[in-house]
């Protein structure tokens, strides 16, 4: 192999004699039809970039996004409607609760109190009071409700068909432990900010139970809180009764010792705390004074008789007998002075009224007359009382002075019982107030709001399972775009190469149908044939001198339009008039004799193996149709190419040959796998890689790339194949790319003021001018936007 350092002298004299690979190089990668540091500038974060993975992408992110919507819809479907209630519980903090003739101390709220409550309003204990008061156990609906989410749901839904397994298949304790666990794993309890309110909120698919619940479980916590309230006071009960017992024995010990005393000095005592004595004389002047209140009402009623006032008292008013006298000598008074004025008073009739009235005055007054002698004995009778009473009493008095005289021991002994008998009612008293306490029922909790039955289910809503469902397909659409984009390790745009590779961009080569191929390369108006023209200027553009005098062109790996590229390259120099040698460096499986029409019975490897005669030697540069343009075909297929490619012959052979052509472009085989197009690429002033889109991986180009570098190959740039101008998202990102300026020929009038076959189907508004300007400022409108939010970007 030839040394790198003998490059210089292997180039034509006339096209860049003394410059190095390296100034090729270095003008190459300077070059880009993007703009100086291109690359540079879209390093970072490109919002712009993202509009055009959702433009690549749409009809995956449609998808997804139908699917999501569709998944939100079914989701909800599949789910089973729950109710929920919700109860106010006010936790009242109390104040030390103690006994009278205690200290009370009092206890500030604490959170750990509102804590306390909730833990307790979540335990198990009060969870199966709940169930005992409502009977859930009893319930299948309740032990056995719907899935919250199942398939079977939909038709249940639709039909409202289910099947609940029976309660008989299930022990008493097992339906219990069921609804025990139904009601712990949907109730919530939770403390309200800031307040003493505990929110008890439960969740079913029943809304009776969703409610019934809720309450009840307030309920049950109150009664528990009652309940062990009741059960200190039981205790508190229990050391009051052993007092109660202790002092009783005292009170009735000292009750014997006053008792005794009393026996043995002849102290007579009643059951209460006075002494017989003292009892008699307090009785006495009880009824001592009744008399003489007595003897003092007489004694008015008599001094009114005296004054002849008897018929006015209240006993001569209130008699009956009197009062019907009275009446009736009133009637027979009244008629007798009505007959007066008819009749004399010695008529008959008239004489036997007065008689009657005469008797019945009569018998009036014998009864005031009784009346008021009953009335004087009664005074006397209270007189004679108030003095007995009054003797009575003095005579009592002197027995109360001697009895004081023994009644100082036993007053010490009445008053031990007296303390006695106050303690022991003062423990009565508290065991009396503790058993009223423990049946009182004294709240520690409020219901401020009872749970009312809720009308509509909160779940499942519609609008957040379809918002949520759409949020994660469009994050599974993101996923997959981003793995694909990940996994798809081949060029799908220009940038991607400058990028990836560092060459620069030389040519974009749009993609053609292999039925069309041959017909695009042969119309100079296509627009793969207007795309290979700017190939050729960039390649004119590429070193410091113009093209390199020889240029191979490779790929990384075969297929990718290389042999294609090579025979369009060699028409478009030759139309400049330069004289162009196209030789097929494929020793392995050559393709250039085909495009030409031609055999391959001699070639280079006859000139490289000396199996050629000298007159047939000029033989072997055949000259095609097209003017300036000589194939130097393979030849026969050797069985070693790379010895005779890397052969000093193969170096001189591109030397002669650089002399008596303008360029030679040599059709090279892929580097990945081959040895062939690193040897070549040394040989030639310049290389061109062929890239195509969407086909080569980039790791491939990268080791394709490496090995000719390592050779010693100058890599001018690279022209990117089969590129899909006619994608939207292409043409969006790349409106230089815009296959309609490709086809600019089609359009274009002929003489006899007919369009070619391509315009004839076009409206007739697109033929107007007046539209085709429209069009044009509103392209040109959106590609200033578009260079805009780049540049801001």
């Amino acid at each position: 192999m030839l040394d790198r350092n003998r490059q210089p002298q292997i180039a034509g004299s006339g096209h860049g004699q003394g410059l190095s690979a390296d100034l090729y190089y270095d003008a190459a990668q300077n070059y880009s039809p993007y703009g100086r540091d291109y690359a540079a500038q879209h390093e970072g974060f490109n919002p712009l970039r993202l509009l055009f993975y959702v433009i690549q992408y749409r009809w995956l992110i449609v998808m997804m996004a139908v699917a999501g919507l569709v998944a939100g819809v079914i989701v909800t479907m599949m789910q089973t409607p729950k109710y929920q209630a919700t109860t106010q519980l006010e936790v009242l903090v109390p104040s030390a609760k103690v006994f009278q003739d205690i200290e009370v101390v009092s206890e500030n709220s604490d959170v750990r109190a509102f804590l306390t409550a909730r833990e307790k309003l979540k335990s198990r204990a009060l969870a199966q009071r709940v169930v005992f008061q409502l009977g859930l156990a009893e319930k299948p609906d309740f032990l056995f409700p719907t899935p919250s989410f199942s398939i079977g749901n939909i038709f249940y839904r639709a039909f409202g068909i289910s099947k609940s397994p029976s309660i008989q298949e299930k022990t008493p304790e097992e339906r219990e432990g069921m609804a025990i666990k139904r009601v712990l794993d949907d109730l919530t309890v939770n403390l309200v900010t800031n307040t003493s309110l505990l929110s008890i909120t439960f969740v079913d698919q029943k809304p009776k139970y969703a409610s019934d619940v809720a309450n009840q479980v307030a309920q049950s916590f109150i009664d528990q809180r009652l309940d062990q309230t009741s059960e200190t006071s039981d205790l508190a009960r229990q050391f009051i009764q052993e007092q109660v017992l202790q002092v009783k024995q005292k009170l009735q010990k000292s009750e014997e010792e006053l008792v005794a005393y009393a026996k043995d000095a002849g102290i007579t005592v009643t059951g209460g705390d006075k002494s017989l004595i003292g009892s008699n004389i307090e009785a006495l002047n009880t009824a001592l004074a009744t008399a003489i209140q007595e003897r003092l009402d007489a004694g008015r009623m008599v001094g009114q008789i005296d004054k002849g006032r008897g018929a006015s008292l209240g006993p001569v008013l209130e008699s009956e007998g009197l009062q019907k006298l009275s009446e009736k000598l009133a009637d027979l008074t009244s008629q007798y002075q009505q007959k007066l004025g008819v009749l004399k008073p010695g008529f008959p009739e008239m004489q036997q009224l007065q008689s009657q009235i005469k008797e019945l005055q009569r018998l009036y007054n014998n009864g005031v007359l009784a009346i008021t002698d009953s009335l004087r004995l009664k005074f006397q009778e209270a007189q004679n009382k108030e003095a007995d009473l009054k003797a009575k009493l003095m005579e009592l008095e002197k027995q109360q002075i001697v009895f004081n005289d023994k009644n100082i021991k036993y007053t010490i002994l009445k008053r031990e019982v007296d303390s006695n008998r106050s303690q022991y009612d003062g423990l009565i008293a508290k065991l009396n107030e503790v058993g009223v306490s423990s049946e009182l029922k004294t709240q520690s909790a409020a219901i401020v709001d009872f749970a009312n039955r809720p009308l509509s289910p909160y779940s499942p809503r519609l609008s957040i399972n379809l918002a949520i469902s759409l949020a994660l397909f469009m994050a599974l659409s993101a996923s997959i775009i981003y793995i694909v984009e990940l996994l798809n390790n081949t060029f799908t745009n220009p940038e991607q190469i400058e990028k990836e590779l560092g060459l620069a961009m030389l040519g974009i080569l749009p993609h053609v149908d292999d039925r069309e191929l041959i017909a695009s390369i042969a119309d100079q108006k296509s627009g793969l044939s207007e795309a290979y023209r700017s190939l050729r200027t960039s390649l004119q553009f590429s070193g410091a001198q113009g093209a390199p005098r020889s240029l191979l062109v490779t790929s990384s790996e075969p297929s990718e339009g290389k042999s294609t590229t090579s025979f369009k390259l060699s028409q478009d120099f030759a139309a400049l008039g330069a004289k162009i040698l196209l030789v097929d460096g494929d020793l392995r499986k050559p393709n250039l004799h085909r495009l030409f029409g031609l055999d391959n019975a001699i070639g280079l490897s006859n000139l490289l193996t000396n199996t050629v005669r000298k007159e047939d030697l000029a033989g072997i540069f055949r000259a095609t149709k097209y003017p300036n343009v000589t194939v130097l075909t393979s030849g026969t297929i050797p069985p070693n190419p790379a010895d005779l490619l890397s052969s000093p012959k193969m170096a001189l052979i591109i030397t002669n040959l650089g002399k008596r052509f303008d360029l030679v472009i040599i059709d090279a085989p892929p580097v990945v796998g081959l040895s062939d197009a690193p040897i070549l690429g040394r040989l030639a002033e310049g290389t061109l890689m062929v890239i195509s889109t969407n086909q080569v991986t980039r790791k491939s180009a990268k080791t394709a790339l490496k090995r000719l570098r390592a050779a010693g190959a100058n890599v001018i740039g690279a022209a990117m194949s089969k590129f899909q101008v006619n994608k939207f998202d292409y043409n969006y990102a790349y409106k230089y790319m815009n296959y309609q300026y490709y086809e600019y020929g089609t359009n274009t009038p002929k003489i006899e003021g007919k369009v070619d076959g391509g315009a004839a189907d076009q409206p007739a508004h697109a033929k107007s001018p007046a539209f085709r300007r429209l069009v044009r400022r509103l392209r040109s409108g959106v590609d200033s936007f578009v260079d805009r939010a780049k540049s801001s970007s």
